[in-house]
């Protein structure tokens, strides 16, 4: 996709709300409403879809090649197949569980379905191609169609080796673990839209070695640079030990905690990656988006269509920070799939001369940059990126405050980090400033964070609590870790910030 000058840029955001007009007026007609239906879901049995044995290949790497997977989609729809690729090394057969994510009384997933077992076998690491890609091209070791009672949903897949045990076998083999991970979709009316933050996943992702966005020799936002959804995810490596993830992105760091609130909660609730926001209808439908954790990689379109979303109505609620940062068009794979590569071509809106100075060996040089993400957020990222810091109330009287107890000057503590947003859009009228404070890069180099809140035309909203780590104040499901970066770590869930979210939930979805 070329780089946009303003012009070209106005043009497209036109259009695309004349479309977003168009199918404002049928979205949702293809589905029914199911108000219950998450409800319904979590009073059927749990399952512990936990990862018992994992080896990563050496103390460097950040794969496991004895068994490590990827999908051929982000996201599928009940009915229609997703590929499944496995490789192991060395060859070994091999099962599949799949869990859908949720509440379940607790247990956090629901086993859906056990596949195999398969006939495992090593498959080949690509050599670096044009703009630093590695793409897979492996061999579909199993096809799995959605059954039509699958729900909305995160869903987990557990891929097992299953070494030859038989009585007597001398010498017996352990069993090894990944996961693989996908997002079934739907089209029907919802309280709430769940959008998964799988580009950045995906930008991060070092496999096989450190292949991420982040690795090129020139700097390390530099442009031009690809990454492919045709491979696995490796272990997460910013911030957070957690090997035991390994095949999930960022999911089970920053996203499962609210995944597991809301539907503990009952809330009506359908899920989406990235990529299903390049279609506007899918915003239309919803009542209120929810990003959430680290969503900070974005396609020009997300942005026209989520901004002509909140013209028409649409609430978002943005529990996550850094986001709308880089602008990262969608193109298709080396076989024409569609929307399998992201390459980082500028940032969204202007660096300040103070912030280009201090990150020059790092950042860009970007030209032609995106529009101000503070349009559709209410402030931006800001330098320092990172941070730790308490989430400290600065209007007590609002109404996102209700039952909290909260004073001004009252404190949650370690909740903002390790990114958030600042300089708030103060021309924006009606914007307001709802928690504000510091935060300290590296434990001594100080930054300000904002928490901001703006009416949209018909009265929707637009929440930013301006951290990552939103997240952690609202549940400690199964095998969850709380983070701790920049020496400050959040205290896990917290009735502050359980009550402030039901509070915007009940503001956005009335």
């Amino acid at each position: 996709m070329p780089l946009m000058d303003r012009r070209d840029f106005i043009k497209t955001t036109s259009a695309a709300a004349a479309l977003g007009a168009r199918m404002n007026t049928s979205a949702g007609a293809t589905a029914p409403a199911q108000p219950d239906l998450i409800k319904v879901e979590n009073t059927r049995p749990g399952a512990d879809f936990q990862l018992t044995r994992m080896m990563p290949d050496d103390s460097k790497s950040h794969r496991t090649s004895k068994i490590e997977g990827y999908c051929s989609r982000q996201s599928v729809s009940a009915g229609e197949k997703l590929d499944i690729f496995v490789s192991t090394k060395p060859a070994a057969r091999f099962g599949l569980e799949i869990f859908r994510m949720g509440y379940y009384g607790g247990a956090g997933s629901r086993l859906m379905t056990t596949l195999g077992p398969f006939e495992g076998k090593e498959q080949m690491v690509p050599e670096m191609g044009d703009q630093r890609l590695r793409e897979c091209q492996w061999q579909a070791s199993t096809t799995l169609t959605i059954p039509a009672d699958w729900p909305s949903g995160v869903y987990l897949g557990r891929l097992s080796t299953q070494p030859n045990r038989e009585q007597g076998t001398e010498n017996p083999e352990p069993y090894w673990q990944s996961y693989i991970i996908f997002i079934v979709k739907d089209d029907r009316p919802a309280d709430i839209l769940f959008q998964c933050s799988d580009n950045t996943w995906q930008a991060y992702n070092q496999w096989p070695v450190k292949e991420s966005l982040y690795t090129d020799p020139r700097a390390a936002h530099a442009p031009g640079v690809s990454v492919s959804f045709d491979r696995p995810y490796g272990k997460y490596v910013q911030i957070l030990e957690n090997p035991l993830s390994m095949g999930s992105g960022e999911f089970l760091l920053w996203e499962y905690p609210l995944c597991y609130w809301l539907e503990k909660e009952g809330y009506d609730v359908t899920y989406c990656s990235n990529v299903d926001n390049l279609d506007p209808a899918n915003l239309t439908r919803a009542k209120t988006m929810i990003s959430i954790g680290h969503d900070e990689y974005w396609d020009l379109r997300q942005y026209q269509n989520v901004k002509q979303a909140i013209a028409n109505g649409l609430s978002v609620l943005w529990l996550s920070a850094n986001d709308v940062y880089m602008v990262t068009p969608f193109t298709s794979n080396a076989q024409g799939a569609p929307n399998r590569r992201l390459t980082r071509e500028t940032c969204y809106g202007e660096f300040r001369e103070e912030e280009k100075e201090a990150y020059a060996k790092v950042l860009g040089p970007f030209e032609n940059p995106g529009p101000d993400e503070r349009d559709i957020i209410g402030a931006r990222t800001v330098v320092p990126f990172n941070g730790g810091g308490d989430w400290t109330c600065a209007k007590p009287d609002h109404w996102l405050f209700e039952g909290t107890g909260m004073k001004k000057g009252d404190s949650i503590p370690g909740l903002v980090g390790w990114e958030f947003h600042g300089d708030p859009d103060t021309a924006r009228e009606g914007l307001e400033v709802v928690a504000e404070g510091h935060v300290w890069a590296g434990g001594t180099r100080l930054g300000k964070y904002a928490a901001t809140l703006f009416e949209g035309p018909k009265k929707n909203i637009v929440f930013n609590a301006t951290t990552i780590f939103w997240s952690q104040g609202l549940s400690d499901p199964p095998g969850h870790m709380i983070p701790w970066s920049h020496y400050s770590r959040p205290h896990g869930p917290d009735e502050r910030v359980q009550r402030i979210t039901k509070n915007a939930i009940k503001r956005a979805i009335q």
